[in-house]
């Protein structure tokens, strides 16, 4: 059987183009709410919100179609399948495969990570079910975008995506003191703080644990600028968190 054939044995070349179409807008709305939502520096950006609402997208159009090998043209049902149910299976998928993306997030400090692997572990499990339901072109489709998505989304950081994570470690012997010109120097730098601890000794010294976010990072310059300008800092440790 000819290749052209084969694809448009169930479903038009048309047909493939306006699912291509829902695939793309699905990618645009995720984006949209993503960029909001990254500005307002949330874990889930706008890589995450586009894998989800590109992978509901995709679970949809395979509920919705990717079952029609399942009768003839005449509309009559295959023999073998009267009263079968497809689709049980496949949305046993789509919330099985939440436990698996569950595993791969985790939390470093004051930041999550993890967030858009398991989307795209959603999304790969519904490329899946539309390659077992025999929807090769939006599989392919879908695979092509989701992958070129993360490589421009990596290579073009966006929102807090493109923000430098630091660990802020200080060790003080007056907290009052040190507490208004700290918060001073981060007004300063311009940084977001995500993340602080404040630990109050017996001995009289604070330590302060804090997680900022800075377009790029804190350099050991500025740490040592602002230490040499504050005898009160014990110690003092600036840790990037990739």
């Amino acid at each position: 059987m000819p290749l052209a054939k084969f694809l448009t044995e169930h479903f038009t070349l048309a047909q493939h183009l306006e699912l291509f179409v829902r695939m793309i807008l699905a990618c645009a709305c995720g984006a949209i709410i993503g960029t909001e939502r990254s500005r307002r520096f949330k874990e889930a950006g706008i890589r995450t919100h586009i894998l989800v609402c590109c992978g509901a997208a995709l679970f949809m159009i395979v509920s919705k179609y990717g079952f029609a090998d399942l009768t003839a043209l005449d509309g009559s049902v295959f023999s073998g399948t009267r009263g079968a149910d497809p689709a049980r299976v496949a949305a046993q998928v789509v919330s099985g495969i939440s436990f698996l993306g569950a595993g791969v997030i985790f939390k470093n400090g004051g930041t999550i990570k993890g967030l858009s692997t398991a989307a795209g572990l959603w999304v790969t499990a519904g490329i899946g079910l539309a390659t077992g339901a025999g929807m090769y072109l939006i599989a392919f489709f879908v695979t092509v975008i989701v992958s070129l998505m993360q490589f421009l989304t990596h290579r073009f950081a966006i929102g807090s995506d493109s923000y430098a994570a630091n660990r802020l470690q200080f060790t003080v012997k007056n907290g009052y003191e040190f507490n208004q010109s700290l918060h001073k120097q981060l007004d300063e730098w311009g940084v977001q703080v995500t993340d602080s601890k404040v630990n109050r000794r017996k001995d009289g010294t604070t330590d302060y644990d804090l997680t900022v976010l800075r377009p790029k990072e804190i350099t050991y310059a500025e740490m040592k600028t602002f230490m040499d300008a504050h005898e009160e800092v014990l110690s003092a440790s600036n840790n990037p968190i990739r």
